[in-house]
């Protein structure tokens, strides 16, 4: 199956250039998309363009990833509605090294003629003087032709400075310099930044007569409208120190059943058959979740390790089963990865030990809005401390606290709160 097919039955393909899958069907192909270096690690909203270098590598194509470190100091404007701050050169080549380790996770450096490859645009703007880029590139690229991309006329009305404007000049002259000295033919993306590389289609054209192609991704919607690779506890990164393996597990595992048959074709390397069979078992008995383990199982494991993946679905096990002798096992660290900074209280131990339960949980710290509601919860045999149901008499003692320091909350079936006492 060809690269466009691919991504066609994947839903990966938003917008291609006439005669990009015409080019792809000759032979080989050098295609690159750009990251963004504002952060120290990727995300899993950057997981769609390395999925779609992967499968254009596995469809014998030769994959390059270009880390911003020019553009990065720059800032992209597609998709912001407002100026972003300026990374030092320091900032923009650490995160450049981080995310290099990480893309290096994915793509084989090492099969051939098709084998991966990393760039920097810094490097050939280095030493390209302001005076060459506007001669070089502003020359080929007219004030109206800028105008009309959408990432500009989105803030016109707000504002947006020169530096901000050249981003796609920029961009462009990336593509440019690929195609010219590396025989590079295509350029990939989301599909916000469609006009940030025909802009480097244009200039190609324009500057050399010459021809390079693009294609565009869609940018991921979830089914309830809010944003893809968030959860409540924020960004969900490629980082193990940043986020977890066990909460990495768990965002995929929490997959709501209206997303995860998109999910599962985008980020799974389960070809088309194994994928349909595995909808259809799962639509047959969706309360098992079928989709979403082996979704969880297979990203896990490609973003971590099988070790971890193991480590996280113990976890998982032990904090959602019913004993708290099993709770135990967890060390404190395994403890604390597992919860996110928007259900952990860490509070003084003067305000938990001696302390009534329905204060802890109402007044104390926001497990519930107000005591009353905390009150309301405990009649109802609606709180467990430490897998153990309470009553409204029950005082939190120095017992209850796991390793001296760590009681666990259940309110109802499925939230869990983690108090530390320090």
């Amino acid at each position: 199956m060809g690269f466009v097919d691919e991504l066609k039955w994947r839903n990966m393909l938003h917008d291609a250039m006439p005669g990009t899958e015409e080019l792809l069907n000759k032979g080989m192909v050098k295609g690159y998309i750009g990251f963004d270096p504002t952060a120290d690690s990727l995300g899993v909203g950057n997981m769609v363009q390395i999925m779609t270098l992967l499968h254009f590598q596995r469809a014998g194509h030769k994959p390059i990833a270009l880390v911003g470190g020019a553009t990065g100091m720059v800032g992209d404007p597609s998709g912001k509605s407002a100026e972003r701050n300026l990374q030092t050169p320091e900032q923009v080549e650490y995160n450049l090294n981080c995310q290099k380790k990480q893309l290096e996770k994915f793509l084989d450096f090492n099969c051939g003629a098709n084998s991966a490859e990393i760039v920097n645009n810094y490097d050939w703007f280095k030493q390209f003087t302001f005076l060459d880029f506007i001669r070089e590139a502003g020359k080929h690229i007219t004030i109206n032709y800028m105008l009309a991309k959408d990432s500009v006329k989105n803030r016109l009305e707000n504002g947006m400075s020169f530096t901000e404007f050249t981003y796609q000049l920029i961009q462009g002259y990336d593509f440019f310099h690929l195609w010219k000295n590396e025989g590079v033919m295509l350029q990939m993306g989301g599909s916000d930044q469609w006009g940030n590389i025909v802009t480097g289609t244009e200039l190609i054209r324009r500057k050399a007569g010459g021809e390079a192609y693009a294609l565009t991704t869609p940018l991921i919607k979830k089914a309830d409208g809010t944003k893809f690779g968030k959860s409540e506890g924020g960004n969900i990164w490629l980082d193990p120190k940043k986020t977890s393996p066990y909460k990495f597990y768990q965002f995929w595992l929490n997959a709501a059943d209206a997303d995860v048959a998109n999910y599962i074709r985008i980020f799974s390397l389960k070809s088309k058959e194994e994928i349909e069979a595995l909808e259809k078992e799962h639509n047959e008995a969706p309360h098992l979740r079928l989709m979403q383990k082996a979704l969880a199982d297979e990203i896990t494991t490609r973003v971590h390790s099988a070790e971890l993946l193991e480590k996280a679905k113990e976890t998982t096990d032990i904090l959602f089963g019913s004993s708290f002798e099993d709770f135990k096992k967890l060390s404190g660290e395994d403890i604390e990865d597992a919860f996110g900074e928007d259900i952990t209280y860490k509070i003084s131990r003067d305000t938990v030990e001696g302390v009534d339960i329905v204060s802890l949980i109402g007044a104390n710290t926001t497990v519930y809005p107000s005591k009353g509601e905390a009150r309301k919860g405990v009649q109802g045999n609606g709180v467990s401390i430490n897998k153990q149901k309470v009553t409204l008499d029950k005082v939190i003692s120095a017992d209850d606290l796991l390793y001296g320091k760590y009681l666990l909350v259940q309110k109802g079936k499925k939230n869990y709160y983690l108090i530390v006492a320090e």
